[in-house]
């Protein structure tokens, strides 16, 4: 099966006109592309340490999603490994606020407190 690398302008899941939002959670949502995004933050990979890093991801899952966030500008090649293009270190500094705040969340859903903690 065939799977096309989300490009804005063209139909994505979510969106028929492919808004640029929508492509990107699209790319994003694809298994392991937040994973392999995560773990290329701290420094450059090669291909067997991203996969020993991501839990033992397929070869090919892990194949198909650096074609992917290569083809997107989020990553890139280099001869020390894979590591984030200044368009994905952007990106990253935009999701690491959310591990965080999921740290908070599990905290509360684990603990039953249901609003949070809000007396509303």
């Amino acid at each position: 099966m065939t799977h096309k690398i989300p490009t804005p302008g063209r139909p994505v899941r979510g969106s028929k006109t492919g808004k640029p939002i929508m492509v990107l959670f699209d790319l994003l949502g694809r298994s392991w592309a937040l994973g392999i995004i995560w773990h290329l933050a701290g420094a450059p990979m090669t291909f067997r340490q991203l996969q020993t890093s991501c839990e033992g991801v397929s070869p090919t899952v892990l194949n198909t999603r650096l074609k992917e966030l290569r083809a997107s500008d989020l990553v890139q090649h280099q001869q020390d490994g894979y590591l984030l293009t200044a368009t994905g270190r952007e990106l990253f500094a935009l999701l690491q606020p959310l591990g965080g705040w999921s740290g908070n969340w599990a905290r509360q859903l684990l603990s039953g407190d249901e609003d949070g903690g809000s007396n509303t």
